[in-house]
């Protein structure tokens, strides 16, 4: 999926994601995401991550809820960093 341009959405906070993510990535908190899902492009798709991948599942709900159809669940933002050989 990545290397057919899907957009890495790590929905952890800003202190965490200054601690460390995936490059390239964009930063959307799971708290937030309610309002600033109008700054992603509904057409794209995108891997929702978080620490531990159980918040990035309530993130692609939200999204999809909001007619967001290429969501998927990437789990841990640290288990697809070294999938992805980062």
């Amino acid at each position: 999926m990545l290397k057919k341009g899907a957009i890495i959405l790590d929905v952890r906070t800003e202190k965490e994601y200054e601690t460390g993510h995936i490059e390239g990535s964009v930063n959307i908190s799971l708290g937030t995401i309610r309002e600033r899902y109008v700054e992603l492009d509904p057409e794209k798709t995108y891997i929702t991550v978080y620490s531990h991948g159980l918040r990035s599942v309530k993130a692609e709900n939200i999204l999809k809820e909001r007619g967001f159809r290429h969501i998927h669940n990437g789990g841990a933002w640290t288990d697809l960093q070294k999938t992805m050989g980062q």
